[in-house]
């Protein structure tokens, strides 16, 4: 595509189906799962304890959709019970060094914004 030629997509365009991707990561949940897979495989459980506070069907849920969009995929191992491990598809690991940045400013910035936060409030009342 040359400078002057538009997209084929305009994600200000509410009829923009790339507007999905931004549902999608707006989730916290979404945007966990694939930092934590970034590395490694990962199985229900393991991932589970890992996201604090995440429930099993929001987890499900969550993965479930990831492998939809093909962020993510599922491997199922024939054992007794079955195993099945998360990891990251080629798409999801172009994401992930996005989100790794995203994560480390949020870590990196929250108490400039907790600040901002407190002084807004007070300033409002």
């Amino acid at each position: 595509m040359s400078a002057d030629e538009q997209p084929p997509y305009d994600v200000y365009n509410r009829n923009c189906p790339a507007r999905m991707v931004f549902t999608r990561l707006a989730d916290k949940w979404s945007l966990l799962i694939i930092r934590r897979l970034k590395t490694d495989a990962v199985r229900f459980n393991q991932l589970r304890r890992d996201l604090d506070g995440v429930s099993a069907k929001m987890l499900t849920q969550t993965l479930r959709n990831l492998e939809r969009d093909g962020l993510i995929q599922r491997q199922i191992f024939a054992t007794v019970p079955v195993t099945v491990e998360y990891s990251l598809t080629g798409l999801g690991q172009t994401l992930a060094d996005t989100i790794d940045e995203l994560a480390l400013w949020a870590e990196n910035h929250i108490e400039t914004v907790l600040e901002s936060q407190q002084q807004f409030d007070q300033e409002q009342g």
